[in-house]
């Protein structure tokens, strides 16, 4: 059985050893690389599994290779797990904000460690239908990734397409955190529920208008509905004044 592939981006040595050493006691085949540019080229030889990116590195940062791998068509599947000491939750929002799936703060135990990556790499396979929906005039393809609203194609990243399918396939069902953690990300045992606010927030943002459908329902989570929409729809129209 082939051994899950690790991308290390750690300017620290030791660091780097330790993650490497841990990795390789426990099935994973871990490969390192000091800076942006040296993981740009293990990305270009072979696609990893998983990568651990470190926040702090000498030339480019970590969040400018996030969101630069979530930009490539080659590489915005693979689960990045953000290493970072900082823990202010601006900072947390930041990363996830920037394409990564999760982070972990320093100094970490090793038993975290590898709890986030089997659980990331368990996430790869989320609950998602295979037939293409529509609700409203919100349109999703599973199978040649497209959204659209009234016609109009969206640009989505993959967490948020995975939360929209997910939604669209269960319409008018509040979904508590946990559980669009549990049916989209796959696990949500070491997760926080904020990163489901943080996911909201950017799916509302690249659906514009469309964003109406996804409904905070207070105290409980989220549910997609039409019914917002059609009621914004049907409001008679303020009459411009005449010049």
């Amino acid at each position: 059985m082939k051994k899950p592939r690790v991308l290390i981006v750690e300017d620290e040595s030791a660091i780097a050893e330790l993650i490497a050493v841990n990795l390789r006691h426990n099935g994973f085949d871990p490969i390192w690389s000091e800076d942006g540019d040296s993981a740009q080229r293990e990305l270009d030889a072979v696609l990893p599994d998983v990568i651990l990116l470190d926040w702090m590195l000498p030339g480019q940062s970590g969040l400018v290779l996030a969101r630069k791998w979530r930009g490539d068509a080659r590489t915005k599947t693979i689960p990045i797990l953000m290493l970072t000491a900082r823990g202010d939750e601006p900072d947390k929002v930041a990363g996830l904000d920037a394409g990564a799936d999760d982070y972990i703060t320093k100094p970490f135990s090793t038993q975290e460690m590898m709890a986030r990556i089997r659980a990331v790499l368990r996430r790869r396979t989320p609950d998602r239908a295979s037939e293409a929906v529509s609700v409203g005039g919100l349109n999703l393809d599973p199978v040649t990734h497209r959204v659209s609203w009234h016609g109009a194609p969206l640009k989505l990243g993959p967490t948020e397409f995975k939360l929209l399918n997910f939604l669209m396939n269960h319409p008018e069902r509040v979904h508590s955190r946990a559980q669009l953690l549990d049916k989209v990300w796959g696990d949500h045992v070491f997760i926080e529920e904020r990163t489901v606010d943080v996911h909201v927030k950017r799916l509302r943002e690249a659906l514009g208008a469309g964003g109406a459908l996804v409904e905070t329902v207070r105290g409980v989570g989220y549910r997609l509905t039409a019914q917002a929409v059609a009621q914004v729809e049907s409001q008679p129209r303020v009459a411009a004044p005449q010049a």
